[in-house]
């Protein structure tokens, strides 16, 4: 099977970089190809506007979305938006790995959805959710958080990680038509001794082994 990997924090050495790495060794060695887009390194620019195209429809008035149609109509994005645009429709499974920050995804990573999610190539004109272009598709966040795991359920600290996180499951993914799998979660990483990190990567590694057998959740239901 097609794995895409979408890689953002910008430390080598963290927990996310462990579990990036664990990743493509995991599916590679199960005889999977894997491609990766790892936004830091490539110094991904988030920010929108009228480079995301080679192409103009309105000089005068940029709305974004209709600049996205008529670029999908021309072949009008520029080359990186494009590469990444082909690696979303290439792949079975698209994974995120990230940290959590402020209940959300980095900055660098929403950017990457903001430029990369066109409308005309990746959704609309009747494409969307049980339509949507990546029908057939699954995708899975693997993340960490800055807590421990009491802290995110219903009546933690923080609250319900899922509710949290239904924003992405629901507003991106199945937007487009993809199948959500259950997130991978490691709950304060900071705080975790290396035994338990190294638990930690095991079961990741273990999990992505047996990865296409998953039953999808149901998104709506939380």
């Amino acid at each position: 099977m097609k794995i895409l990997i979408v890689y953002a924090h910008p430390e080598p050495k963290s927990m996310n970089a462990a579990m990036f790495h664990e990743a493509v060794e995991a599916l590679e060695a199960a005889g999977h190809e894997v491609k990766t887009t790892d936004l830091y390194a490539m110094r991904f620019n988030p920010v929108s506007g009228r480079h995301n195209f080679t192409t103009t429809l309105d000089p005068q008035f940029f709305k974004q979305q209709l600049e996205e149609v008529h670029a999908t109509k021309q072949n009008g994005f520029v080359p990186e938006l494009d590469a990444e645009q082909q690696k979303v429709e290439w792949c079975d499974l698209m994974i995120w790995q990230f940290p959590m920050w402020w209940f959300g995804v980095p900055a660098i990573l929403k950017g990457w959805v903001d430029r990369v999610f066109a409308m005309g190539r990746i959704y609309g004109g009747g494409h969307i959710y049980e339509t949507g272009v990546f029908n057939g598709k699954k995708a899975l966040l693997s993340l960490t958080t800055g807590g421990k795991e009491a802290d995110y359920l219903k009546n933690g600290f923080n609250g319900d990680l899922l509710s949290m996180l239904k924003p992405l499951h629901r507003g991106i993914f199945q937007f487009t038509g993809f199948s959500v799998l259950h997130p991978q979660v490691v709950y304060g990483p900071a705080r975790m001794s290396l035994a338990e990190r190294t638990e930690a990567l095991a079961g990741w590694h273990s999990r992505l082994q047996e990865v296409f057998n998953e039953t999808p959740i149901e998104v709506g239901t939380y």
